[in-house]
């Protein structure tokens, strides 16, 4: 059962265009460490992060069930867009991105592998203050070989497309520092910090992680720890600050 709850949406931002917020967040569905799925949970702490753009993973969508994106819309005064993976009879679920800038174009990168839980990727353009940003937000898979071949796709993506100041950002599910994936990964966009996310409540791996190109565009690298966000789901949002390049 879902314990929505009264949430008023979130103060608005003042967006400065040189020093934008971001925010990778996998919400585990709204449930949280005690087991209860409470999705006013989720709006506070977006409001704690008071992020420009947020990066969802395990987020439901859609008309026909609880649409947990619409509600995180509403309560945060943020643009969603959905990036569904899985879809099923009642509801939709995947990734999805919340907006404060306006959105310029959608794609959406199939990052499913035969035999494995569908996978994806949300590539959207933003007009950032004036100038293009490049968001790609993702959710990796469990299996080390999955993980490899949609890294590959991705950084084929970032590779073929015409040049923009870009992000990559999402739950990585990579649990060792020295894999592959990641080394492929800090080949293209530069090293960045790895800072524990998972568990929430006493995080130890470092699975939801943001890069960019120019790597220089990107700083203030850290990981919102609060008292509801040790609650609110079993994943600690990741946040890093960009600057117009």
């Amino acid at each position: 059962m879902h314990e929505h709850g009264d949430s008023a949406p979130a103060t608005p931002r003042l967006v400065n265009a040189h020093a934008i917020k971001l925010a990778s967040y996998n919400i585990h569905g709204g449930v949280g460490r005690d087991g209860r799925c409470v999705p006013r949970r989720i709006v506070q702490v977006l409001a704690e992060l008071n992020a420009d753009i947020v990066a969802l993973q395990e987020v439901e969508s859609g008309t026909s069930g609880f649409d947990m994106l619409g509600y995180l819309e509403s309560g945060s005064g943020l643009q969603a867009i959905a990036g569904p993976t899985l879809l099923r009879p009642d509801s939709e679920y995947g990734n999805g991105l919340l907006i404060r800038f306006p959105v310029l174009s959608v794609r959406r990168i199939d990052l499913s592998i035969k035999g494995y839980e569908p996978r994806g990727a949300l590539d959207v353009e933003v007009d950032a203050g004036g100038f293009a940003l490049r968001i790609v937000a993702t959710h990796l898979g469990l299996r080390p070989a999955e993980r490899r071949e949609q890294i590959q796709r991705l950084l084929q993506a970032f590779e073929r497309d015409r040049p923009l100041t870009s992000v990559l950002m999402g739950d990585i599910n990579e649990w060792f520092l020295w894999g592959r994936p990641l080394r492929w990964l800090h080949r293209h966009f530069k090293a960045t910090p790895a800072r524990a996310t998972f568990p929430a409540w006493c995080p130890v791996f470092a699975l939801d992680r943001i890069w960019a190109e120019p790597r220089n565009c990107l700083r203030s690298f850290g990981v919102h720890s609060t008292p509801l966000s040790r609650m609110a789901s079993d994943h600690l949002p990741a946040t890093a600050e960009l600057v117009q390049p």
